[in-house]
């Protein structure tokens, strides 16, 4: 019975008119938030935790050792990760090799920094877990010595660059490449 005395106290000190006004607000409040909910499943919007249509999705980390599960005789082999983010957007840590000229449209991402120029020397002395980095279409890059992050789509599979005859198992389309 404490509770119904400090209600009655609570009443009597506030007055009867501003408890009802009280409690007016309180229900217009939850009307407002109730008409929004219904307002949302009416317009379709996804439920909490759902992904956004049409939006763009989080940046998933991708690490050199997790390009390939192995070798088999045909060549290296892609990971379940790999196959799995293909077509998404990656973040992946690394380092421009050498380019050959100034200034370019594409650059191969290392997991460590090389010294040689990567078109200049023959296949052993490249590693295995490199990506192609290709820039937005008219943007170009200075070449860097600092590691990157760079953010973008993933392709995955065999493809020769039409321009350059680069072959290359692993790509990223660019959106954005950080210096750290």
């Amino acid at each position: 019975m404490a509770w119904a005395r400090r209600a009655e106290a609570v009443h009597t000190r506030a007055g009867p008119a501003r408890a009802t006004r009280r409690k007016a607000r309180a229900r217009v409040g939850w009307a407002a938030v109730l008409a929004l909910l219904a307002c949302a499943v009416a317009a379709g919007l996804p439920a909490a935790g759902e992904p956004v249509p049409g939006a763009r999705a989080a940046a998933v980390e991708l690490k050199f050792s997790e390009l390939y599960a192995g070798q088999s005789v045909r060549g290296l082999v892609f990971s379940d990760k790999v196959k799995r983010l293909a077509g998404q957007t990656v973040t992946m840590v690394g380092y421009m090799a050498p380019p050959v000229k100034p200034k370019f449209t594409f650059f191969v991402l290392t997991r460590v920094p090389l010294t040689v120029c990567p078109f200049c020397s023959s296949d052993a002395d490249w590693p295995a877990d490199i990506v192609l980095v290709l820039l937005p279409k008219g943007q170009e890059t200075l070449p860097t010595s600092s590691a990157l992050r760079v953010t973008g789509r993933l392709e995955v599979g065999s493809h020769t660059d039409p321009e350059t005859g680069f072959v290359s198992q692993v790509r990223i389309l660019a959106d954005r490449i950080e210096g750290l």
